[in-house]
């Protein structure tokens, strides 16, 4: 540190409390996401595999971007230097750019999946998928950094974020109008196109549920009840990302519309303002693995294994003794490993 910071208030104490208790939600809930894809072989799909890496990313936003943002946020100040502090925007903002291009992929693959379930396994492969996630990862650290470190953002405010710094450090980026409208293009451009594939895909599995229910009234063979259950298993897997994809507007799309204002407002937001839009977004990171727990019983019951028998390599032994509908089979895959 280049500067020791002045003795804590109670409040600030009590608000370090509230945001490092966020970051240790953060961090704990995705690493149990991680960890649950990673080491039970049944899970080793290539939409698990997105979800993996978009797991990754939040997991990166509790370790290398929240501890640093608490301390600007509460002190007011930026204590850690210049250097670091365009490092810790680039990065925050490449891991925000992840996050909506792998919600974009994730709604390709389940377009895929519940549009055109006979043709998914060839068009959504480990391949594709693996692509997906380079390109996304590639691009957004491009963009992020190119765009901190060339500092094209700031251009005609310079002085004005002079003006702003905190006793000789700053960590404060003022985006002109050009650039906020770039970023806030590069942000509701593919949320709308996901929301537009979303909107497919919840047209085409109503579609395909009163089909179903057509079905129940007449007779059909296992092949039959195959289907109907793979399908309800897609449409299902689609309405949580769906949720994912909502939770991720409601967090980001305040602080996007903070800038918007700002930029023609000439940056009059007050701080305190900000600075809760900025948290709020990155809460998102936060509610990704509860959305999971809640949603996704794959991710409840190796969340189980791995808290009752401590590590994953100990669950052979469950398998003999658990035995109830559902999970007997989803063990005989996860102790594969």
């Amino acid at each position: 540190l280049d500067k020791t910071p002045h003795d804590l208030t109670i409040s600030q104490t009590l608000l370090y409390c509230l945001l490092f208790l966020i970051d240790i939600v953060i961090i704990g809930g995705n690493l149990l996401v991680m960890v649950s894809i990673s080491h039970f072989k049944q899970l080793h799909s290539p939409n698990n595999f997105l979800v993996f890496s978009l797991a990754t990313a939040d997991l990166l936003v509790g370790v290398c971007v929240l501890p640093f943002s608490a301390v600007r946020s509460v002190e007011t100040c930026w204590y850690m230097g210049a250097a670091f502090c365009k490092l810790h925007a680039s990065v925050d903002f490449m891991l925000c750019t992840v996050s909506i291009l792998h919600l974009g992929f994730i709604a390709i693959d389940r377009y895929y999946a519940v549009c055109d379930p006979l043709c998914y396994t060839t068009k959504i492969n480990f391949q594709v998928v693996g692509i997906f996630v380079a390109v996304g990862w590639i691009i957004s650290f491009m963009y992020s950094f190119g765009l901190i470190y060339d500092r094209a953002y700031c251009r005609g405010y310079e002085d004005l974020e002079a003006q702003l710094s905190c006793n000789g450090e700053k960590c404060i980026f003022l985006f002109n109008e050009t650039w906020v409208l770039v970023n806030a293009c590069a942000f509701f451009i593919p949320c709308f196109a996901i929301m537009i594939i979303y909107g497919k895909i919840f047209k085409e599995a109503s579609r395909q549920a009163r089909i179903i229910q057509n079905m129940e009234n007449k007779k059909h063979n296992v092949e039959e009840s195959k289907n109907k259950i793979s399908k309800n298993r897609e449409r299902k897997a689609a309405k949580t990302l769906g949720i994912v994809m909502g939770v991720f507007l409601f967090c980001w799309m305040p602080y996007f519309f903070m800038c918007l204002y700002d930029a023609q407002g000439k940056f009059s937001t007050a701080q305190p303002v900000m600075e809760f839009a900025v948290w709020l977004g990155y809460t998102n990171s936060a509610f990704n693995p509860m959305i999971y727990g809640f949603f996704y019983p794959w991710f409840r019951k190796a969340l189980k294994i791995i808290l009752t028998r401590g590590t994953v390599a100990q669950c052979y032994s469950c398998c003999l003794a658990v035995a109830r509908p559902g999970f007997t089979s989803f063990l005989s895959g996860v102790c594969k490993f």
